[in-house]
């Protein structure tokens, strides 16, 4: 079978390896998709190397089915059956540490991911360990999806996780700073739970008409501030979502939150970057700052249940397919910034 095979920072190698079997207590996922995030190229780069284990297959945004099922796994996971349309939760947690017990195995201590450590949706086929299956990391839909949409099973759990944290609120004004997947993801999550007015920031012309497309308001980020005041009264945003990695973004949420706000930082930022910012804006607005990252497995279940129900346009998302066999020419489309979204398909399913 083809596999992407990531040996070192920008040593990115398409190579042919022996079709896996699924072993004692493991399942083999037959890949149906795989779309692709900026923390891809990262990691590509070396700009992301925590936890990222050499000739690691990346991909961990994955849309599979049950291929085969190994000897015990029906016993982990009751009900499996060859054919079922699965993806999975791309945390392996412990289970014992602080975090786990406490109700946040996403930021478990001794975590691995796939895609990072465990090899990912980059390849025709997958194994799912064992210890991922009695973690409950393999998720089955009940309905067929079309596997893009499956992809965005995981951005959208961790999505949930940052909208839990944050609360959008019936009638709320919303700013979503950057129109990337991410923000476009929120933007319509914002819209499901009732917000009146979702503002998403972006200089790109083309991604401001998808937001508009969506339901959202697609605005430059010179006018954010003027058009969140106009419909606000000048009291500013109710929620401030930051989905670019770009420091001075901090501040910019602070300013533009209304007195009472949530503002949040989604995006995950350069390795050691700072940025100054006017602790008096959250003293004397009382504003409530939080962060986001990764996702628990029961985010991952209420984020297909989102897709089964047509709540995400996954079509304005993942705009662009490439076979698996391009694989190098896919990262190269996530660098350029093409389209919105990037998906990857094994060469036998790949329609041009």
């Amino acid at each position: 079978m083809l596999a992407a095979q990531l040996n070192a920072p920008e040593d990115l190698k398409l190579v042919e390896k022996d079709r896996p079997t699924a072993g004692p207590g493991e399942v083999l996922l037959k890949i149906e998709a795989n779309t692709m995030c900026g923390t891809d190229y990262r990691l590509y780069t070396g700009a992301k190397t925590a936890g990222v284990r050499g000739g690691v297959v990346p991909g961990h945004e994955i849309a599979g089915r049950v291929e085969e099922i190994g000897e015990g796994a029906e016993q982990i996971v009751p009900g499996l059956e060859v054919g079922q349309q699965a993806t999975v939760s791309i945390v392996v947690s412990c289970g014992y540490c602080r975090n786990c017990l406490n109700d946040r195995e996403h930021l478990c201590v001794n975590l691995e991911l796939f895609g990072y450590a465990i090899d990912g949706g980059l390849q025709e086929y997958m194994v799912v360990p064992e210890r991922a299956l009695r973690r409950g990391n393999l998720i089955t839909t009940s309905e067929e999806l079309d596997p893009k949409a499956l992809c965005l099973a995981e951005p959208i759990s961790c999505c949930l996780n940052g909208l839990d944290q944050f609360k959008v609120e019936a009638g709320d004004t919303v700013a979503v700073l950057g129109a990337g997947p991410i923000g476009l993801i929120h933007a319509q999550l914002a819209l499901a739970s009732g917000a009146k007015h979702v503002f998403v920031s972006n200089r790109s012309e083309e991604r401001r008409k998808v937001a508009d497309r969506l339901g959202a308001i697609g605005v430059g980020p010179d006018e954010l501030a003027e058009r969140v005041a106009a419909v606000t009264d000048g009291a500013g945003a109710d929620v401030v979502i930051v989905c670019i990695g770009a420091p001075d973004l901090a501040q910019e949420a602070l300013e533009l939150a209304a007195e009472g706000g949530r503002v949040n930082y989604f995006a995950g930022f350069p390795k050691g970057s700072t940025s100054e910012m006017e602790p008096n804006l959250i003293h004397y607005k009382e504003l409530k700052v939080t962060g986001g990252s990764n996702a628990r497995r029961r985010d991952v279940v209420r984020a297909i249940k989102l897709l089964e129900k047509g709540v995400i346009n996954v079509g304005e998302i993942v705009t662009h397919t490439f076979p698996l066999s391009k694989v190098k020419d896919a990262y190269a489309a996530v660098n350029d910034r093409l389209g919105v979204k990037i998906c990857v398909v094994p060469d036998s399913l790949y329609q041009g």
